[in-house]
């Protein structure tokens, strides 16, 4: 950990959805950059370009091929109901029956979960911090792939490694409600993938939450992120637990650096300290793996 500001040994994407049909593609966030920079609206009448933007607003998904590059002339860009419909196709019979009988035909829905903490001298809920209360919670369709992005040090660690970590990870739950049996998965397959060299990049797009370097980038757009972090183990149980929040910059942030030697290392982001009042030397990973872009400098005149 000594060596982890500069030279992280592992960086994880966030998990994106994978469709297996002819070829692999993956959905990715819609990058946080203006509307116009990849739709046009031009030639429609006032009212049309209202409702015109108000529909690309909806498109909140970009599905990228299986190389890894993204060309906005070429990506698809698609919304909760065409990603659902996208999923039927791919999904088996049983689960299509039971799907195409759904009212609200959404790739993703939102879900309140119900959770309550029982006072153990009543034993019931009660009021103040027995109240019950709900937490919002995601879900995909039935069957849906999901897709992490690892880059590994291999003198410090390898692949191998970091499956089973994951299998680990996945064989007790992942996440806030893994104690009430939720976030638990399996590993599919791990392979090597290699990102599409792009010479004439001159942007990234990012790929997880992650916190810039310092005086690095000339134009950052992003929607920001709060990371609240908790300890695990025997620090679950300390007086305070809970880590200090970290501001960071969504997955799907477009970043313009003021050098584009910066692209050539696979990531951007820093290491952060100083969150952790129970355990000084805790450091929170604020990189973030990405993948290269080209922006044309006529966007930047352009605004929707």
């Amino acid at each position: 950990m000594s060596i982890y500001n500069e030279k992280p040994f592992a960086i994880f994407s966030s998990a994106f959805p994978k469709f297996e049909k002819k070829e692999t593609n993956y959905i990715l966030k819609r990058p946080d950059i203006p509307l116009s920079w990849l739709f046009t609206t031009d030639r429609l009448a006032k009212e049309d370009k209202y409702l015109k933007i108000k529909d690309f607003k909806k498109q909140k998904w970009m599905v990228i091929k299986g190389e890894l590059k993204i060309d906005f002339a070429e990506a698809a860009f698609m919304n909760d109901h065409q990603l659902f419909e996208e999923s039927l196709s791919i999904a088996t019979d049983e689960t299509k029956q039971i799907m195409e009988k759904l009212d609200n035909k959404s790739f993703s829905i939102c879900f309140h979960q119900p959770h309550n903490t029982i006072n153990r001298l009543t034993n019931t809920t009660d009021t103040g911090i027995f109240a019950p209360y709900s937490m919002e919670n995601t879900y995909f369709c039935p069957e849906t792939e999901m897709s992490l992005f690892v880059l590994i040090d291999e003198d410090l660690t390898d692949i191998k490694k970091i499956v089973e970590g994951i299998e680990n990870i996945g064989r007790f739950g992942f996440g806030r409600d893994a104690s009430t049996g939720m976030g638990r998965f399996d590993v599919c397959e791990a392979d090597e993938v290699m990102i599409n060299d792009n010479n004439e990049a001159n942007a990234c797009y990012t790929l997880a939450p992650c916190v810039p370097e310092d005086n690095m980038f000339d134009k950052i757009y992003f929607s920001p992120f709060v990371r609240f972090g908790k300890h695990g183990d025997s620090l679950a149980n300390a007086k305070n637990p809970f880590k200090n929040p970290v501001i960071m910059a969504d997955e799907g942030a477009v970043f313009i650096p003021k050098d584009k030697n910066i692209l050539k290392k696979p990531y951007i982001g820093r290491a952060v300290s100083g969150v952790s009042k129970a355990e000084p030397d805790t450091v929170a990973q604020g990189y973030a793996p990405f993948l290269p872009l080209k922006l044309e400098q006529s966007n930047e005149n352009q605004n929707i």
